[in-house]
């Protein structure tokens, strides 16, 4: 579903101390703040919970569709449950009944995960992420939707190897943190769900708050989304329990949050012993292997850092639809907790969390409030001026990427989103913000510590042969992994929005590298009997590979859920949709009469089409006099690049589109116009192509074929190879130049911009 339009829903659940019956300023600057980050980043919805040292003061939910988004709407939390975690074992620790620094196989002598570093595992080292475990287990990892129990999941760790020796550096685990809660299991002797919530989450006062998927939750479980680079539309996140539960399945409500701080801030100050002590608290908020100088880093389950010179802990949390931030200052005694309700939004709940603090803390002091800091968009003028690759002497690398008007930077493993602030454009979007700040100069870019400079667009060479058995998709609908070429190194993109180049360590074993989230990790394809590739293996998890498309040279092909005879005699029998208001007069030329080096392949004139059924009596392409005069000043553009224009299709009779979408099934009809409204192709405003090269006449490499109603016809579709997305940009980007814009859906459709003007038409080819 795409959002659009921003209303407000606000739930008023208490007051910051000093306020009144009316909302003070600082409230008012709050709001126009979160509505402002929803609006510009596509956000529907976001939960707020301020605390201070009086308790559980404000709450407010944001709605952009007039939703129930309130205080008391639960959330998946995702990583906040580590905290929990933690703190579960502190209380043990502090009874005695577990120790730190003992090694873990003293509690669950069945965990064997291979050790080729001789170091035990422990309690210390699963919560403090310094394991040298895998960032997941085979079962019951993020990607996992079969509901395994946490035994079979920690167990599934005996097949893996340690990455990297205990206690030598931090990778983040979810399969350390699922250890730690299996361990509670084995001492206590309860299912951890149920052991944590009677020893800590109802001793906190939290009521909606549990690991387990309790019906009185899941009924006031809010809306989640999950969104990708190469479409605009938010989808439904699914919803299932990760076999990782100790790190990562609970439900809770930014309410509870708030109680969590507030009885946080308590303990820190000696007040409920039973639920832990004060020192127990202070040593899980101080990192655990700084040196003096290190002011943040992983505590026992808290991350520890500063804002403004003051300590703060708390945790992150990345779910299906949801991104969540616990934010504790304890020397200030204040604390926030924010949802967004769309996945991997992070940064945008720390920037609201962040400015809530600063808000209520110079509220309390008197001071002057600080204004909100909002960067602009791009103008889209000067977005396509930018457009490019730029490259330092050490090959450092920034892709400018103009979208729709916007910018885009490829930075490091993701995509950002570019705006301007000041005299300066910074990452601000979803996924960043201000980890990249650069001014423009001409063709240079200064980040300030170093000039980019704006490289000549060259077409990439092939790509190894080696590669083409191994790109594709592989993994779940709900979460694919790509693996693509990129400059002649095969990559992955994992989670929908992070990219890593492989190094090879021997055929079919690549490792990832030395940061992000699978750091050290070895991925490894598996074949079949006849040496098929069948499977992409992360550290022990198999990602199936997806049969996602045809085979190279392959017309895609429906099954039409009508026969043909009957479209045809229903087609024939209707009418166009009516429509008012002044049109111009059509004007439909043969586009090969003005540009002869436009090559036809009028797939629709014949039976190789994803029909297999034949449409026109004649293979010709027809727009409207304006569009085809454009169409030629891509041609001349693309010529100086030594590529022709070979068009598919152009001016469709508004009879066929019908036969299309009646044949076409619900789950495909993003890939075909709805008769209803008519389509830009029955306006003779539309046009499909490719390319071919003038010198070979080969067509050029594409990453999907045409009409391949699959995810690789998108514009932006990640995978393929680096020529194949060159080829695919080189079209788009004198397409957009010439004035047409590219459909959302398929890399060869591009619709003029004067399309509104001309009138649907149902004229057959031997009428015009």
């Amino acid at each position: 579903m795409v959002r659009s339009r921003l209303f407000i829903a606000a739930f008023l659940a208490g007051c910051i101390t000093g306020c009144t019956s009316s909302s003070p300023e600082w409230q008012a600057r709050l709001d126009s703040f979160v509505q402002h980050e929803m609006e510009a980043k596509g956000i529907p919805g976001i939960a707020v919970t301020l605390v201070d040292d009086e308790g559980l003061t404000w709450s407010r939910g944001y709605s952009a569709d007039n939703g129930e988004i309130s205080e008391s709407t639960v959330y998946r939390v995702a990583s906040v449950s580590k905290l929990f975690t933690a703190m579960s074992v502190m209380q043990l620790v502090e009874q005695g009944v577990l120790d730190w620094d003992r090694p873990i196989t003293d509690y669950a002598p069945g965990f064997k995960p291979d050790n080729p570093f001789g170091t035990p595992i422990t309690l210390r080292q699963l919560v403090t992420h310094r394991s040298g475990l895998v960032r997941e287990p085979p079962v019951g990892n993020y990607f996992d939707d079969s509901e395994p129990g946490l035994e079979a999941t920690v167990n599934s760790l005996n097949a893996t190897t340690l990455v990297l020796p205990p206690e030598t550096a931090t990778k983040y685990s979810n399969a350390a943190v699922s250890v730690a809660g299996f361990v509670i299991e084995q001492v206590t002797g309860m299912r951890f769900e149920e052991y944590v919530q009677t020893a800590l989450i109802d001793k906190l006062g939290m009521e909606s708050t549990s690991f387990s998927a309790r019906e009185d939750l899941r009924e006031r479980l809010g809306a989640g989304y999950m969104w990708r680079h190469d479409t605009s539309v938010l989808t439904d996140a699914p919803v299932f329990e990760l076999g990782i539960g100790p790190a990562a399945n609970l439900y809770t409500t930014t309410d509870d949050l708030g109680q969590l701080i507030r009885m946080l801030l308590a303990i820190s100050g000696g007040e409920h012993p039973d639920i832990l002590s004060s020192a127990a608290l202070k040593e899980m908020w101080t990192p655990q292997w700084a040196s003096s100088e290190q002011t943040q880093g992983f505590g026992l389950g808290f991350y520890v850092s500063r804002h403004a010179g003051e300590l703060v802990v708390g945790h992150a949390g990345v779910m299906y639809g949801y991104a969540t931030r616990v934010w504790l200052l304890p020397e200030r005694r204040v604390g926030a907790a924010v949802v967004s309700n769309v996945d991997a939004t992070n940064p945008v709940v720390d920037r609201v969390a962040r400015y809530a603090i600063d808000l209520i803390l110079a509220n309390r002091e008197g001071a002057k409030l600080p204004d909100a800091v909002h960067a602009a968009k791009v103008d889209s003028a000067r977005a396509r001026a930018l457009d490019g690759v730029y490259q330092a002497d050490d090959h450092a690398t920034i892709a400018l990427i103009e979208r729709n008007g916007a910018l885009l930077a490829d930075y490091g493993a993701e995509r950002f989103d570019v705006r301007v602030l000041d005299d300066h454009m910074i990452i601000d979007g979803r996924l960043g913000y201000d980890r990249l700040r650069f001014s423009v100069r001409g063709d240079t870019l200064d980040t300030g510590k170093g000039l980019l400079v704006r490289q000549k667009r060259t077409r990439p060479p092939a790509s190894p042969e080696a590669f083409q058995e191994l790109i594709g998709e592989y993994g779940w609908d709900h979460n694919v992994l790509y693996v693509y070429e990129d400059q002649g190194q095969l990559h992955v993109l994992i989670e929908w929005f992070f990219r890593y180049p492989l190094e090879a360590l021997g055929r079919d074993v690549y490792r990832l590298p030395t940061s992000g989230l699978y750091m050290h990790e070895t991925l490894t394809f598996v074949r079949n009997a006849r040496g098929q590739v069948i499977e992409a293996n992360l550290a022990g998890i198999p990602f199936a590979r997806r049969d996602a498309s045809p085979g190279q040279g392959t017309t895609f092909r429906i099954m039409p859920q009508k026969p043909i005879d009957e479209l045809r005699a229903t087609a024939a029998a209707a009418h166009p949709p009516s429509e008012s208001g002044p049109v111009r007069a059509p004007d439909l030329v043969d586009i090969t009469t003005l540009d002869p080096t436009i090559r036809l392949d009028i797939r629709y004139a014949t039976s190789d089409n994803f029909m297999g059924a034949p449409f026109y009596q004649t293979a010709k392409a027809f727009l409207q006099r304006p569009a085809a005069e454009a169409l030629v000043q891509a041609s001349q553009a693309l010529a100086t690049h030594g590529f022709g224009l070979i068009v598919y299709d152009g001016y469709r009779p508004w009879r066929v589109t019908k036969m299309f979408w009646d044949a076409t099934p619900d789950s495909l009809r993003l890939f075909v116009a709805d008769p209803s409204r008519g389509s830009r192709h029955n306006r003779g405003c539309a046009v499909d192509l490719g390319l071919y090269e003038l010198e070979t006449g080969a067509i050029a490499e594409m990453p999907s074929g045409y009409d391949e109603f699959t995810g690789r016809a998108f514009p932006d579709y990640p995978g393929g190879t680096s020529r194949s997305r060159y080829h695919r940009e080189l079209l788009r980007d004198a397409m957009e130049e010439a004035g047409f814009t590219v459909y959302e859906a398929e890399w060869w459709h591009f619709d003029y911009k004067d399309w509104r003007h001309y009138p649907i038409i149902n004229e057959s080819f031997k009428d015009l």
